[in-house]
């Protein structure tokens, strides 16, 4: 069974890739820290920028050959894929794996045999940093948020590791031409007389004068970014941001060994039009810097878009799912910068110790101001 998926529903890159240490056999993994692919059992490191996995230059592609179904065959892949019944993921295997676990919300997910075509990643955002300072960077954030359940925090710090996951984005160029038309404002004073409980004054008013504005703005947008994923609520991604594009390297699967990647749920078309609302924003906001004035406003915009390019990227999170008293909570960590995300636990029990505190205090505070009156 094999389904094409340019814009629609996609798949997850190939499950574990797999890379034989040349000493020893034994499967190598990307290690973090030294930026180079690294063996656990016999301790052998290989470079990453020779050999048979040399990557070429990050390249964009055409938006409008990949809605047309032209883009050609290299840039497209097919991946075994299965999804994850409770919150949608796609879920990567390895071809002798058939249950595992969902990593965004710990459902167990059983094996599908079905696989996809679907567009290639072109760049990737290496991890920084290995599991245990991402656990350690979550344990920090948990310590330190109020009235969170100390069973939880406690289970957190001891419990499974953390997983490497590569989380799907879009990104767009585009150049843009605009032309506009508004209104600027001038703020102008009058002083008025107001005669307020029996006594007169003279107090300034603010007024504004509107005149016509017209003209035109034009800028190029350079890797505009949307989350290609749904299996993470957004908040939790877009605070994760920001992320430094400027290092992105040339996709090759040996960044994905030892880690996991998921596939894009949110179509190419569906993100450019993400995409145009963030460009859209900012082209009002040029508007209102050219209409220039103390006050804008801005009747109508009316933009021309050429040259859109996209890439598909992978972006690193390490990721915890807690199921803990039959609540499942997600914490994510920026596998470049350490910023944490996630669900705000709460203990019922904290919270109305916290009451029971305040109004104890509020009642003794009322009790000395009384007696010494």
């Amino acid at each position: 069974m094999s389904d094409t998926h340019i814009g629609g529903t996609p798949p997850v890159p190939e499950a574990e890739h797999h890379f034989p240490c040349d000493a020893c056999g034994a499967d190598l993994r990307f290690d973090p820290a030294g930026g180079q692919m690294s063996c656990d059992h016999c301790g052998n490191t290989e470079a990453l920028d020779h050999g048979p996995w040399a990557a070429a230059s990050i390249r964009e592609l055409d938006f409008q050959d990949a809605l047309g179904n032209a883009l050609p065959q290299a840039d497209m892949e097919e991946t075994r894929v299965s999804r994850c019944p409770n919150c949608a993921a796609e879920v990567e295997f390895d071809p002798a794996v058939h249950a595992t676990e969902c990593p965004f919300c710990a459902t167990p997910v059983v094996a599908d045999t079905g696989t996809h075509r679907h567009i290639k990643p072109r760049a990737v955002l290496p991890f920084a940093f290995d599991e245990p300072a991402a656990h350690a960077a979550m344990s920090d954030w948990l310590g330190g948020l109020w009235f969170a359940p100390g069973g939880l925090q406690a289970y957190a710090r001891k419990g499974r590791r953390m997983q490497g996951i590569y989380v799907p984005y879009w990104t767009f160029d585009a150049d843009t031409a605009s032309r506009y038309t508004g209104e600027r404002g001038t703020v102008y004073y009058e002083t008025r007389t107001v005669t307020r409980n029996g006594k007169t004054s003279q107090v300034r008013v603010a007024r504004v004068r509107w005149s016509p504005a017209s003209g035109r703005v034009a800028r190029f947008f350079d890797d505009v970014l949307v989350l290609a994923s749904r299996s993470l609520p957004k908040k939790f991604t877009d605070g994760l941001a920001p992320w430094d594009l400027s290092a992105l390297e040339p996709y090759t699967p040996e960044y994905l060994a030892g880690f996991r990647a998921e596939g894009y749920a949110v179509s190419l078309e569906e993100g450019f039009r993400e995409a145009r609302g963030l460009m859209d924003a900012t082209i009002a906001r040029d508007v209102r810097f050219d209409i220039g004035g103390d006050r804008q406003r801005i009747h109508n915009v009316d933009t021309t878009v050429r040259d859109v390019t996209f890439k598909h990227v992978l972006l690193p999170v390490w990721l915890a799912a807690y199921k803990y008293r039959g609540e499942t909570y997600r914490f994510v960590v920026n596998g470049r910068t350490g910023r944490v995300q996630g669900e705000r636990p709460w203990s019922a029990i904290k919270i109305a110790l916290a009451v029971v505190a305040g109004a104890v205090l509020a009642a003794g505070a009322a009790y000395i101001y009384a007696i010494n009156q």
